[in-house]
């Protein structure tokens, strides 16, 4: 704060003896430093306070930040479930049907069974 040496204490309290005297002196010197040590608790406590402010504010940043996110969330899950009430309720729960083969009005042709495969009669084994 300021830069007092042991040379302007000394000369400083030269100065108060001779204006104050001896008998005042040290009532005055009590009084000063009571004043000194209030100024300074005083200094003391506001700026623990700001500390406590500015803490208290990067400590909002992150839990608003979090509530932003699970605003989001939140908007997200209302859409969704929204979706799902604007769908058809018959829809919704009907089971699947299964496919069937098509039925055709043209009768099925026989199938030929496969053929065996015949010797080579070219051969006439003579």
């Amino acid at each position: 704060m300021f830069d007092v040496g042991f040379a302007e204490i000394l000369l400083l309290s030269l100065v108060g003896l001779l204006v104050l005297g001896p008998e005042r002196l040290p009532r005055v010197a009590r009084t000063l430093g009571g004043l000194a040590r209030k100024a300074r608790s005083s200094w003391m406590s506001l700026k623990q306070s700001i500390d406590a402010e500015l803490r208290a504010e990067e400590l909002k940043k992150p839990l608003k930040q979090f509530e932003n996110e699970i605003k989001s969330t939140t908007d997200q899950f209302k859409s969704g479930v929204n979706s799902l009430k604007d769908l058809d309720p018959t829809q919704r729960f009907k089971p699947a049907k299964p496919t069937e083969p098509a039925k055709s009005t043209e009768p099925a042709k026989p199938t030929e069974p496969a053929k065996a495969a015949a010797p080579d009669k070219t051969d006439d084994g003579k």
